[in-house]
């Protein structure tokens, strides 16, 4: 398992699952193939984390991108995206699953955040795109060059650009998306 758990800045555990040949398999086999390592694993029960969270692929055309919400790996769906049209049809379409799913007792969309790509009435055009599909603009996320400076050292924006306005907007966004999740435990 240490193998394929790495320990990031702040304790933080990573996974990166990969993906197939392009051209060849599928990416959403990928995804539950993953899970179901993780699972055979035992990851969950051996480092017992706080809270997850999944980077999958935008779009929900494939089943294997749902798995997190079918499996009941996800409570919760904040849907990160860009006011480009293609990132709101993936949202809006990420939206339907999620509504669909939700009939049967799975996850909850809890809004969008929305990570700005500067595009003209960018804040308008995703305010009104999640207002169609019933949710909310969960938080703003500013376009920075401190993004990439930290990349480009292989690390964090708090880890390597410790000065920069993101690190405050980020940790502005965990604590929301804590207090958003720790709203629905009751309900539970």
């Amino acid at each position: 398992l240490k193998d394929i758990v790495f320990e990031g800045f702040g304790g933080v555990l990573c996974v990166e699952a990969g993906g197939p040949t392009p051209g060849i398999g599928c990416a959403g086999r990928g995804i539950i193939s993953a899970f179901e390592k993780l699972e055979e694993l035992k990851a969950f029960e051996i480092y017992k984390p706080d809270i997850v969270i999944y980077d999958v692929l935008g779009d929900v055309v494939c089943g294997g991108f749902a798995m997190p919400i079918r499996g009941g790996y996800a409570r919760e769906v904040f849907i990160v995206s860009s006011g480009e049209m293609m990132a709101l049809y993936a949202a809006n379409n990420i939206a339907q699953a999620i509504k669909n799913f939700g009939r049967r007792g799975y996850a909850r969309l809890k809004g969008i955040i929305l990570n700005a790509k500067n595009i003209e009435n960018e804040q308008e055009l995703v305010a009104k795109a999640a207002a169609e599909i019933e949710t909310e603009v969960v938080m703003y996320v500013p376009r920075s060059g401190d993004i990439q400076t930290a990349e480009n050292h292989g690390g964090t924006v708090s880890e390597f650009v410790q000065a920069s306005p993101m690190v405050k907007i980020y940790q502005e966004l965990a604590d929301k998306v804590l207090e958003m999740s720790e709203d629905t435990k009751g309900d539970e």
